[in-house]
């Protein structure tokens, strides 16, 4: 490393001051920064020391991503394996989910990073480390099937649209991820959402077609008629609650296990990185207005009224969304009550899109995207009131 560090050192001057290549110091400091602590100190008070950096703090939940990442990556290689009819193993189920998956993580990296670094050359600011999230978390929510250049596009969108207008990271108000997959789905419809998106078995030898279709547990849930149960139209399909708990069925990458994403959760908790507020205000949201739905459920009901509230815990990618991307500390409140208030509508809202707009089944994208947008005033309100109770200097 004293190697390494001093080849760093020969070659600041020429990335600083009046330096032939001072322009591309973002880019510098973004490399040296992956080998080495920032070396930067505060020089005015107050001083703050914490040995917890930006860099740091990214890579905490880079490492709690590590569960949906490695199960998303198995069971999209078991999935397109068993849908052609191969013999399924673990490490082949591996190396095709990495055949799969990675091609769509380097993309999601390349071409945020450029324009991470575009921006930075030009606003002459550092490059965050806030990408190195945003970056894994994109392709996580996105079906095993979507084209490559529509990955890039999305995640242009989200880097471009969802951050840099607003000044970059620490200014933006919707979580860069959540804009970049919700832009997708609503430009390319058709290979985000559908029964034909999810298991890809085109490029698998002796293949009898190229896709297969399949409804997602919400897809099945959907179509469900007046008087139906739902719990038994997905034990039919195949999605019983234990299935839908540890995500063995096709559906968007990283959201399927419930499981995988309680793990990351805890990690997430225990090192301070995620508010357990806005978690458990989500559950507590979506348990309350299921149950209510089920109080005031009659024979004329919707089918979705009767849905034990649980299958919503584990259905879709409310696991996902509420554990890595409500928790998203710029685009989320910060004071404490605001948490709760904005867990608990992420899970009323996730809940209501379900039942009542099913063509649209999926409803937490949407629902912390809408809550983004109201943090500010949560956090403003909190404060007015803390104000309010303080007693009057005389």
């Amino acid at each position: 490393m004293k190697m390494l560090e001093h080849v760093f050192e020969s070659l600041r001057k020429h990335f600083t001051g009046t330096g032939r290549l001072s322009r591309l110091k973002p880019l510098f400091e973004a490399t040296e920064t992956l080998f080495f602590i920032p070396a930067h100190v505060t020089r005015n008070g107050p001083h703050l020391r914490d040995n917890l950096d930006l860099k740091r703090f990214m890579s905490i939940v880079l490492v709690a991503l590590i569960p949906p990442v490695g199960w998303g990556i198995y069971n999209t290689g078991y999935q397109t394996l068993h849908a052609a009819g191969h013999l399924v193993g673990t490490g082949t189920a591996l190396l095709k989910g990495l055949e799969i998956v990675l091609p769509l993580i380097v993309v999601s990296y390349t071409v945020g990073f450029f324009w991470e670094i575009l921006f930075a050359i030009f606003r002459k600011h550092p490059i965050s480390e806030g990408f190195l999230v945003t970056g894994l978390l994109f392709p996580l929510t996105l079906p095993p099937t979507i084209p490559l250049w529509q990955a890039a596009v999305g995640i242009s969108f989200g880097v471009l649209i969802g951050k840099e207008v607003f000044g970059g990271t620490g200014r933006n108000i919707l979580n860069p991820a959540l804009t970049a997959r919700a832009f997708l789905f609503f430009a390319y419809p058709g290979q985000m959402s559908g029964g034909s998106v999810w298991v890809a078995i085109g490029n698998l030898k002796n293949a009898a077609v190229d896709t297969i279709s399949g409804a997602t547990p919400l897809a099945v849930a959907a179509l469900a008629e007046t008087g139906d149960e739902i719990h038994q139209l997905l034990n039919h399909a195949g999605f019983s609650f234990g299935t839908l708990f540890w995500g063995m069925y096709p559906a968007s990458i990283g959201e399927t296990s419930t499981f995988c994403c309680i793990l990351g959760a805890l990690l997430l908790i225990v090192t301070g990185i995620a508010s357990y507020r806005i978690i458990l205000g989500g559950i507590i949201g979506v348990l309350g207005s299921g149950f209510l739905l089920n109080l005031i459920a009659g024979d004329a009901s919707p089918a979705w009224f009767g849905l034990s509230p649980y299958y919503h815990l584990v259905m879709g990618g409310f696991a996902f969304g509420i554990v890595y991307m409500a928790t998203d500390p710029v685009s989320g409140p910060g004071m404490e009550k605001s948490r709760w208030v904005y867990g608990f509508f992420i899970g009323v809202l996730t809940v209501l899109v379900r039942v009542f707009n099913p063509a649209y089944p999926e409803g937490v994208m949407l629902s912390i995207l809408f809550m983004n947008l109201f943090a500010p005033l949560l956090d403003h309100v909190e404060i007015r009131i803390r104000l309010k109770k303080r007693i009057p200097n005389v």
